[in-house]
């Protein structure tokens, strides 16, 4: 978010690829609760990092972005083409203002200044390392430590916020790290690129799934007072598969995997 702290380290380290990850990110709570703060400190992340590598020559720049760039109520599944064809989904309208400006940063940098910076649109992310607090998390990591905490204290129930009907597409973050180092080898356009798996579950199902991995045997209720956001947000993956890419983590093998590695750093994780 500093400008003078991110040219230091380009200075420094002088890379000739980057990978923009940086962000402030949330769920539906965090980012209706904090909006200035969601908008403020991407705009800076992505004007920021992007006018350095521009200004220090770096050859290649992946920005990444996020599946809720789309219209609320877009097609499904959702074309890259579909960008600013609708309302943006109101409880994360700040987030995707921010991601919608850094590809437009990024495609109009290449058209003035030749960069070749690219964008990548994942899908919701989920595996190891990811935030489990439960004021601020996405929705996956947060039924995982919701379920968990339910058996170690053995509660009746896990409440879920929510109706439980909207469906999530969900990606191993390994499968989308490799994803981006096999754009950074084979993709030069300035055009987004979607990346997900091209299935999706329901809030419902996923709890259900998450109640199984874990082993709890309490009830899962739903809260349909609570927002449910966006109704489905399925991508159309088809232009990053014509170019030979797939992923290769099995969801339910994922969510379990993660869950192990939860386990294991249970007392280290950010509460």
């Amino acid at each position: 978010r500093e400008q003078a702290a991110v040219r230091d380290l380009f200075d420094d380290l002088r890379p000739d690829w980057v990978f923009l990850a940086a962000a402030k990110v949330g769920g539906i709570r965090a980012n209706a609760t904090f909006p200035g703060d969601f908008i403020y400190d991407n705009l800076m992340i992505n004007t920021n990092v992007m006018q350095t590598a521009r200004q220090t020559g770096v050859k290649k720049l992946l920005f990444l972005g996020s599946s809720c760039i789309y219209p609320r109520l877009a097609p499904q599944p959702i074309k890259e083409e579909y960008l600013l064809g609708g309302y943006l989904e109101a409880t994360n309208q700040a987030y995707a203002v921010a991601k919608i400006a850094g590809i437009m940063t990024a495609q109009s940098f290449n058209r003035q200044f030749g960069t070749n910076f690219i964008s990548v649109m994942p899908t919701n992310l989920y595996g190891p390392y990811d935030n489990f607090d439960l004021e601020n998390s996405h929705v996956l990591p947060a039924l995982l430590r919701k379920t968990h905490d339910a058996k170690k204290s053995r509660d009746p129930f896990v409440q879920v916020w929510g109706s439980g009907k909207p469906k999530r597409e969900f990606l191993h973050v390994d499968d989308l790290a490799d994803a981006c180092v096999f754009l950074m080898e084979n993709y030069d356009s300035g055009e987004i690129v979607n990346v997900g798996t091209g299935k999706d579950i329901s809030i419902q199902d996923l709890a259900y799934l998450i109640k199984g991995v874990i082993g709890y045997e309490g009830e899962i209720r739903f809260d349909p007072q609570k927002d449910d956001g966006t109704p489905r947000k399925l991508l159309d993956v088809s232009r990053l598969t014509a170019l030979g890419w797939r992923p290769s983590i099995p969801f339910v093998e994922g969510v379990a995997a993660t869950y192990e590695w939860y386990l294991e750093n249970e007392d280290r994780l950010r509460k």
